[in-house]
């Protein structure tokens, strides 16, 4: 069985607004709905467990049942970091039946159920995969206020979600971790075991919405689905 794991529980505090991002609506629905529609509508994934703050649960239920959300399997509580939130749905999860589990941020749905899919098989065969997009502008590297050097970006690429794992190998990251303090990913706990994360190349489309701004692009995006 594969397994995602949809983190949305952030306060959202970058954001500004009065209302947590991922239920402000787009095109008539709230982000986390087009978010978990991806999952939905994706033949590699099985079930969806959704962790969001404790305290927007219930109203999220209500919200839930005027969509058609067939694989969403439970929605359980996150932490106080990121870290945190993601060990609490793995936690949730039944280690006996899942085989991949593919983690997501929330607040990314212009995933395609394509990369979802290429994602899963890639950690299926090597048991641990990223989905990345290529880095188009120029990087320089700084010191006291002054360029030192151009970094060759041939060789960079942004890490996306989903990020993939066999549950076994995923589960030791974070028994070897401090689920208390933010990592970047959950590649970064995976990556300390020593294990090599493959790359799947991913679109650049896939944008997570930090910013006020990145709803008009989302919005934009999302009437091509």
């Amino acid at each position: 069985m594969n397994i995602a794991i949809i983190v949305a529980a952030g306060s959202g505090t970058r954001f500004g607004a009065e209302k947590l991002k991922q239920f402000l609506e787009i095109l008539g629905k709230p982000l986390i709905i087009h978010t978990l529609e991806r999952f939905e509508s994706c033949p590699s994934i099985d079930e969806i467990v959704l962790v969001l703050p404790f305290k927007e649960i219930e109203n999220f239920k209500k919200t839930a049942e005027k969509f058609n959300l067939k694989k969403l399997a439970k929605t359980i509580a996150g932490g106080q970091t990121r870290t945190e939130s993601v060990f609490n749905g793995l936690n949730s999860i039944d280690s006996k039946r899942t085989e991949i589990v593919a983690i997501h941020d929330g607040a990314r749905p212009l995933v395609s159920s394509e990369e979802i899919s290429r994602t899963i098989e890639q950690a299926r065969e090597t048991g641990a995969a990223c989905l990345v997009a290529a880095v188009t502008d120029t990087i320089k590297e700084i010191c006291d206020g002054k360029i030192v050097g151009t970094i060759d970006r041939k060789q960079l690429r942004r890490a996306l979600t989903p990020q993939a794992f066999q549950f076994d190998i995923l589960q030791r990251a974070f028994a070897q971790s401090d689920v208390s303090e933010t990592a970047t990913d959950e590649c970064f706990l995976v990556e300390k075991l020593g294990y090599k994360v493959a790359t799947v190349e991913g679109s650049a489309k896939n944008i997570k919405i930090t910013a006020p701004e990145d709803f008009i692009l989302a919005e934009i995006l999302l009437q091509q689905f």
